[in-house]
């Protein structure tokens, strides 16, 4: 396994629940601030073999990155909801309330 998986998953391991952290955050925290697109990739492939909380990763914009037409959209701000993260206009995540670190 390279070493920038092995950091992004130890990273997103460790988001803590009602946190949130962005692709592109947890890509810079493991030395490539330009592969949020392989943090994707990287929870996609790999969440179930290390039981990654995946519903903590969003976007940029402090959204949710699944459209909202899929069944995924709902399951994650479901389990967003349950940690006590609120959703506000526009179903936007407030990253100075809920981005970790912080």
């Amino acid at each position: 396994m390279q070493d920038f998986t092995l950091k992004v998953i130890q990273f997103i391991a460790i988001i803590p629940a009602g946190k949130v952290a962005t692709y592109g955050q947890i890509a810079a925290m493991a030395g490539n601030h330009r592969a949020a697109r392989q943090v994707s990739r990287i929870l996609h492939t790999c969440t179930s073999k290390y039981q990654l909380p995946w519903h903590r990763v969003i976007g940029a914009a402090g959204k949710i990155s699944i459209p909202k037409d899929q069944a995924g959209y709902l399951r994650q701000r479901k389990k967003l909801e349950q940690e006590g993260i609120e959703f506000g206009l526009g179903d936007t995540i407030d990253l100075f309330l809920y981005q970790w670190p912080g």
